[in-house]
């Protein structure tokens, strides 16, 4: 493997640092080791290095608990992909408390342009604790959006998921096909720019699939501002006439809710433990709240679907 990589130009240190970040792949198969041997007329890829970019301040939003709650930025992955571990929020997450990656479960998933409240399991027991908890409804989620389009005030979306046709997406579909899926939202704000409609949304999904709030909202009609997977606008022309940009789903988790069975307490009777952790909205969001006329998140943060 050096021998190939160095005909490609890496020289010792990078070729150590893209196979340690799992960036380099012999067909599909990612390469874990140097001395890998590559077969004849295998085709080798090596992908560029990650452009870290800034984290929110605060980013660890709680560590204790046998948990890591941390502040993930839109256009970060939480787990590795083809382009590697190192800047992706599980890598993130491990420095900032001086961890390796493999210490850190993640037991939620925030999509790559999705911001908001990651928690990560630290220990096994706390792994265990949180599937618990989820199971038994005691893991809850807030999350707000802009959507494109006209929805009831009250909905709850339960499309199955399943795959689409492109692996990396997923479709709405109904049972028996798919994975049961169930989200809640609620319409807080309205607008309407020239002939196209806006929703502030507050949405609490009750089961954890993949894409699972863009693919209901997709399916009702109505797709995330800059969900251009699912067919949702990334160019809009605010009521001023300036254009914007959005380079992100406008989707983010702004708390997370768990009860948690807490060590014994000095009268060694089993108590409980809520956690709380928020994440603030990034600037951009509300930026683009306040330019489509739909006001602020607050309301959407605070009240329930």
């Amino acid at each position: 493997m050096a021998e190939v990589l160095a005909r490609l130009g890496l020289d010792a240190r990078a070729s150590e640092s893209a196979i340690a970040d799992g960036r380099v792949f012999v067909g599909r198969k990612r390469v874990t080791r140097g001395l890998a041997e590559v077969p004849a007329g295998a085709e080798v890829l090596v992908h560029a290095p990650r452009e870290e970019i800034a984290l929110p301040q605060p980013f660890v939003l709680h560590e204790g608990d046998g948990l890591l709650a941390v502040d993930k930025p839109a256009g970060v992955p939480t787990v590795p992909d083809v382009t590697g571990a190192r800047g992706t929020l599980i890598d993130l997450a491990a420095r900032a408390i001086g961890r390796r990656r493999e210490q850190l479960h993640p037991t939620s998933r925030l999509d790559r342009d999705v911001s908001g409240v990651v928690i990560f399991a630290t220990t096994p027991a706390a792994a265990d604790a949180l599937s618990r908890a989820r199971e038994a409804g005691a893991y809850r989620r807030r999350y707000v959006a802009i959507a494109a389009g006209e929805l009831p005030d009250r909905v709850r979306w339960t499309w199955s998921i399943d795959r689409a046709r492109d692996p990396r997406l997923r479709r709405a579909v109904d049972p028996p096909q798919g994975k049961a899926s169930a989200t809640g939202a609620r319409v807080v704000a309205r607008s309407s720019v020239g002939r196209s409609a806006f929703s502030l949304l507050s949405l609490a999904p009750e089961t954890g699939r993949t894409h699972q709030i863009r693919v209901h909202a997709a399916a009702a009609g109505a797709p995330l501002v800059g969900d251009r997977d699912y067919g949702g606008p990334a160019r809009i022309t605010a009521p001023t006439g300036k254009v914007i940009a959005v380079g992100r789903v406008a989707l983010h988790c702004a708390w997370v809710e768990v009860d948690l069975p807490a060590r014994e307490s000095v009268a060694e009777r089993p108590r409980h433990c809520m956690i709380r952790v928020v994440s603030p909205v990034p600037r951009e969001l509300a930026e683009l709240a306040q330019a489509l006329g739909l006001g602020s998140f607050e309301e959407a943060i605070a009240c329930g679907p």
